[in-house]
């Protein structure tokens, strides 16, 4: 087994497919090869009769995955991008793959889930939080956009909380990812390895319920880790979808910014610091990419655009200045180009959203 591949643990317990993101020293961060090795094994998977639930997990107790492994972009973006061209185009036909996967897809969104990370989880049938989790979408910190089928989950959050968390970069503790549709039960971490001990029972029954009445396999999966499940802490964004729907509902990144600085809501104030030092052209392009991605039908349809955005990324000044100032020099302190939301006109976010030639993925 070569070293990528030992990055991705994939093995059989039970009638259940275990795979194990296998970088704990690097939050098991996204290299290609792992892309590679977890769509191999998906796919071998898919068809073999051994397998009746996958399950997902990260190894270490820090997180499952903190997206994709952001110094390698840098270095190739740097060097004309062709890698993450690559990279970006076999994780979002892995992201659709696993959103359509023929058996249950169990996610355990133990700890930092972040980007790529929410990729390979978020899709999937069952998704499960523990006290421990961090859920986010922080893209628009480093000059990029909500990418993974992010910005569809975003855009169908309630109210306009998913343009909140998408201009902000805020994480959600999970709670808010329930909430924002996210995940669907709340595991305490402790009670995990019972869980996984109980779905390798009822997959090896055929995943067959005590109850007469007809249920497909991921019914049967969701009540396993349903009767694990207890209630969720608080979500904090539910008091504050007042002040986040009126704001967030403004036409403009710029009217944005001016309604929550003058909202005299604290939290919302802070909001607008945010935003203001993410990057403009990111923060317009996600603005843009998100109220279209409600409108598209499907997410194959919103993974398309988002390998459009994400390769306009590439040949922009932003991705490589905020991957710098925020793990290379780890100054904290991007030097945007442009600077200011003002300068960034509309042409530059139609740049983002305008087919290219050469970097279309066809999935829709």
């Amino acid at each position: 087994m070569n070293a990528e591949v030992a990055e991705v643990q994939a093995f059989l317990d039970g009638s259940v497919g275990r795979i194990v993101l296998n970088r704990p020293r690097a939050l098991n961060s996204l290299t290609h090869g792992m892309i590679t090795a977890l769509r191999a094994t998906l796919d071998a998977w898919s068809t073999d009769d051994r397998v009746r639930v996958v399950v997902l997990t990260g190894a270490g107790e820090r997180g499952l995955c903190a997206g994709a492994d952001i110094r390698a972009m840098h270095d190739d973006a740097k060097a004309g991008g062709a890698g993450t061209r690559a990279f970006f185009r076999d994780e979002y036909l892995l992201n659709a793959l696993i959103a359509r996967y023929p058996k249950p897809y169990v996610a355990v969104m133990d700890g930092i889930t972040m980007g790529g990370g929410v990729g390979l989880s978020a899709h999937g049938a069952v998704r499960i939080v523990t006290e421990r989790s961090t859920v986010a979408m922080p893209e628009t910190r480093i000059g990029l956009v909500p990418d993974v089928g992010g910005s569809r989950l975003l855009a169908h959050t309630p109210g306009e909380l998913g343009l909140h968390l998408g201009l902000t970069s805020a994480s959600m503790g999970p709670g808010d990812a329930l909430l924002c549709g996210f995940a669907d039960h709340y595991v305490p971490s402790a009670r995990i390895p019972e869980l996984l001990d109980a779905l390798t029972r009822a997959a090896a029954t055929d995943l067959l319920p005590t109850a007469a009445t007809p249920v497909t396999a991921v019914d049967a999966v969701d009540a396993v880790v349903a009767a694990h499940a207890e209630p969720a802490p608080p979500a904090a964004l539910a008091g504050q979808r007042a002040w986040i729907d009126a704001c967030y509902a403004a036409d403009t990144v710029e009217e944005i910014v001016e309604h929550l600085l003058n909202s005299g809501v604290p939290e919302a104030k802070e909001a607008a610091e945010l935003v203001l030092g993410n990057s403009p052209t990111a923060v317009k392009a996600t603005l843009a990419a998100l109220r279209r991605a409600r409108t598209l039908p499907s997410l194959e349809a919103v993974l398309d655009q988002e390998y459009r955005i994400s390769c306009a990324a590439l040949d922009g000044h932003d991705l490589v200045e905020g991957i710098r100032a925020q793990v290379i020099d780890k100054d904290r302190n991007p030097r945007w180009e442009p600077a200011t939301l003002a300068e960034v006109t509309e042409a530059d976010v139609a740049r983002f959203l305008a087919p290219r030639e050469g970097d279309e993925l066809g999935l829709a």
